[in-house]
């Protein structure tokens, strides 16, 4: 019997992140899992991932005291594929606004701001935006030869938790969207070998870790 090797996988360990969660969704998706703290490591990385929760700043500080803002740049610009997850996609961006003004790796242009408070209507919503929700296209997006291709002419419900979302410079790179009171929040994002999800992939069940299995094929 033919032996099928397994996706290899690099997943940051920067202190900002629940990896259990991470870790066993891609085992479970079929991937050969490697998590490390050393940025050395990922020069040699065939897939990366950069998992995050929590406030950006810490987030962005952690990764600049360790050394992986150089390493996750070098590995992007190599052409291989990242998967930023949540925090992990926010911090992709030039900047944030959350609890004052701090730069972000300036991978993708555009700007981290707040979930807005109110619906388009003026009412008041809840924020963080917490639970399910529905994917949809981003204008004049299809989902063909992404992360999300499984659903193509779907409309898929997944896991966010954040009080802050990217708002991409360019629309290009804006994947697919939700709707939150009337608002079009920036769900996932993919430009070339760049990927992220401002939902949690690991938290949304089947679709979560058909999502990751798709990155995996790609």
């Amino acid at each position: 019997m033919s032996h099928i090797s397994k996706a290899k996988v690099t997943i940051l360990d920067y202190g900002m992140c629940n990896l259990f969660n991470v870790v066993r969704a891609f085992e479970h998706s079929g991937a050969d899992v490697q998590v490390t703290d050393d940025p050395s490591k990922v020069s040699s990385a065939e897939r990366l991932v950069v998992p995050g929760v929590g406030a950006f700043k810490d987030s962005i500080r952690e990764l600049t005291e360790r050394g992986f803002g150089d390493a996750i740049r070098a590995f992007v610009h190599a052409q291989r594929p990242l998967f930023g997850i949540c925090v992990g996609m926010q911090i992709l961006f030039d900047s944030s606004e959350e609890f004052g003004e701090h730069r972000g790796l300036s991978i993708l242009p555009g700007r981290v701001q707040a979930v807005p408070s109110a619906t388009v209507m003026g009412e008041s919503q809840r924020v963080p935006h917490i639970g399910w929700n529905h994917l949809v296209p981003a204008d004049g997006r299809t989902w063909q030869g992404t992360m999300l291709a499984p659903f193509e002419g779907k409309s898929p419900a997944v896991y966010f938790v954040h009080s802050f979302s990217a708002v991409p410079k360019c629309e290009t790179d804006r994947l697919a969207d939700c709707i939150y009171g009337g608002h079009h929040i920036c769900a996932a994002v993919a430009r070339d070998n760049v990927m992220a999800t401002q939902f949690h992939p690991e938290r949304s069940g089947d679709i979560g870790l058909a999502i990751i299995r798709q990155y995996l094929s790609l």
